[in-house]
């Protein structure tokens, strides 16, 4: 499906307002590919190098790293529409092969940055300078929650936390997935995960269904 530079300066007016100038919005629409992803595809995998930077239009994706010496990986956040994944950029201007992966955990829609214009647009449009390093700063912040989260927070209040921050990458109180697959993500027990989510639904925190966890409000 072609869709139309009038199209992308559209989706880029309505998802990223803060890429406020017009030359850069026009340049942005004249070299974006638009790509869709189906749920469980994976998008940028371990060791790969990176030739787009993606602005997320619609879904969510997850963001892993793989330790090197097992093979064990573990989440460090999810990336929802209006953003972009600030460790693909790092990786792209310095040349190196990823060492992250990402896969959609909804059927996703994204703009791809062929990386040549990376540098470029840091020098010539400051909304483009602002964006990048707001999302350096807020995907920092979350880093550190994760490993604060690891050292020094028990499972249950981990469990909370990664089920609130699918929950604000999608927009949705609906989460689909297994709990041997939040399990994965979370470097934990199939066991482990089934029982704190039984307790969650005992205290009204959630409603289990097959596959599939809602959120409920308070």
């Amino acid at each position: 499906m072609t869709i139309e530079t009038t199209d992308i300066l559209a989706i880029l007016k309505k998802h990223f307002p803060n890429i406020a100038e017009k030359p850069l919005q026009e340049e942005i629409a004249a070299v974006g590919q638009v790509m869709h992803f189906r749920a469980g595809e994976v998008i940028m995998d371990f060791g790969s190098y990176i030739k787009l930077v993606p602005l997320i239009v619609k879904g969510s994706i997850r963001v892993s790293r793989e330790d090197e010496h097992d093979g064990r990986e573990i989440m460090l956040y999810f990336l929802g529409a209006g953003e972009t994944c600030s460790m693909s950029f790092t990786c792209c201007m310095m040349n190196k092969k990823s060492v992250i992966r990402t896969e959609a955990v909804e059927d996703t829609t994204l703009i791809g940055i062929p990386i040549r214009y990376m540098d470029t647009w840091m020098s010539k449009y400051q909304s483009w300078k602002n964006f990048i390093m707001l999302s350096y700063d807020q995907k920092m912040v979350e880093l550190v929650r994760v490993i604060d989260s690891i050292a020094f927070e028990d499972m249950d209040a981990r469990l909370q936390k990664y089920l609130e921050a699918r929950k604000a990458s999608t927009g949705s109180p609906i989460i689909n997935a297994t709990h041997q697959e939040i399990a994965n993500d979370l470097n934990a027990s199939r066991e482990a995960i089934s029982r704190l989510l039984k307790k969650l639904e005992h205290a009204g925190v959630v409603e289990l269904n097959r596959n599939q966890i809602k959120l409920l409000s308070n």
